[in-house]
């Protein structure tokens, strides 16, 4: 449920691009093209995606999964971070932006397929996939159905299934928006995504909630009806099978003080892959796209890069969860 990273971000610490040293100047930005956005259908259902190329990438394009209420051009600095070091795309699929509203008896491997086939228009064969929140699901499912397109993998705010206290809460988000109640609804919906009790804890904790409940109890009609179709998803499917690992180096991270998807819940995740990482981001919880942009984008470009992941200020911990088999314990 990751909504749109269009909120001004807080004053954040300064930290370090990937691979400069503290107090090294930055050298010159490679300045993005304009955005290409493209129109897609896929099994009846329209959808759309928006490519950025920067003009000297070093890793393979990103592409960019959000969860709810997160459009495909509104990653804002988000995606800006990343322009620095590869193009990015982003995308709305059916149920999401400006995609049809998508039946809740439809799965997540109708929504995989559809990003796929996105890529394919595009003509791009390989990316590194950042999924975040509902988005999770979607990239994990690529990675199964389509190995050999995906080199790395970071899933933002994940879980293996969705505990009941947590389901309990989210059925009663949907009969307030049912009952059209935007207000309550929005209250009920941040409780969700933020840790009320440690707001004050939080990198731009108050903002980031005021600016939550505003966009949430403003909600367009054709989005509150997509949001209630995809939270019905989200409870009545399995969304994520880890019986069969995607292949990829996959890094799993969110805030120490995500009461969503809790740190526990995450690091479970990340012990059914086959290689994979947990990270715990300081002073954020399942909202760090939003708290933490700067440092996010740098913990996920550097693992993208396969650098180390060491020593990073902004994280609590980085932990090598799975080894590949032939890869011996150093």
């Amino acid at each position: 449920m990751t909504p749109p990273a269009s909120v001004p971000p807080a004053v954040l610490p300064s930290v370090p691009p990937l691979g400069r040293a503290p107090g090294a100047p930055a050298g010159p930005p490679s300045a993005p093209c304009t955005p290409l956005v493209r129109v897609h259908s896929w099994q009846g259902y329209h959808c759309e995606s928006r490519l950025v190329r920067t003009a000297a990438p070093r890793l393979a394009p990103l592409l960019l999964i959000g969860g709810a209420f997160q459009r495909k051009e509104t990653w804002g600095r988000f995606e800006r971070e990343f322009l620095a070091h590869m193009d990015v795309l982003t995308v709305d699929p059916p149920g999401w932006g400006a995609g049809d509203l998508l039946p809740d008896h439809h799965g997540v491997t109708l929504l995989a397929d559809a990003v796929h086939h996105m890529l394919a228009e595009h003509g791009i064969t390989e990316v590194n996939v950042l999924g975040g929140s509902y988005g999770t699901a979607i990239a994990y499912r690529i990675a199964q159905r389509h190995p050999g397109c995906v080199v790395r993998m970071a899933l933002i705010g994940t879980m293996t299934s969705i505990p009941e206290h947590a389901r309990a809460a989210m059925r009663r988000t949907m009969d307030l928006l049912a009952e059209r109640r935007m207000a309550e609804y929005a209250e009920a919906a941040v409780d969700i995504l933020m840790n009320r009790d440690r707001l004050g804890s939080i990198a731009g904790g108050a903002k980031v909630r005021r600016f939550l409940l505003r966009r949430l109890a403003r909600l367009p009609e054709a989005e509150a009806e997509q949001t209630y179709a995809n939270t019905r998803r989200l409870l009545s499917h399995e969304m994520i099978d880890t019986s069969c690992p995607p292949a990829a180096p996959v890094l799993v991270a969110t805030g120490e003080y995500d009461t969503f998807t809790t740190p526990d819940l995450c690091r479970e995740m990340a012990a059914a892959c086959r290689e994979s990482w947990f990270a715990e981001v300081a002073d954020a919880d399942h909202m760090l796209f939003l708290e933490r942009t700067v440092e996010l984008a740098d913990l996920v470009t550097r693992f993208f890069a396969a650098e180390p992941l060491t020593g990073l200020p902004y994280c609590r911990g980085v932990e090598r969860i799975r080894r590949p088999a032939a890869d011996p314990v150093r």
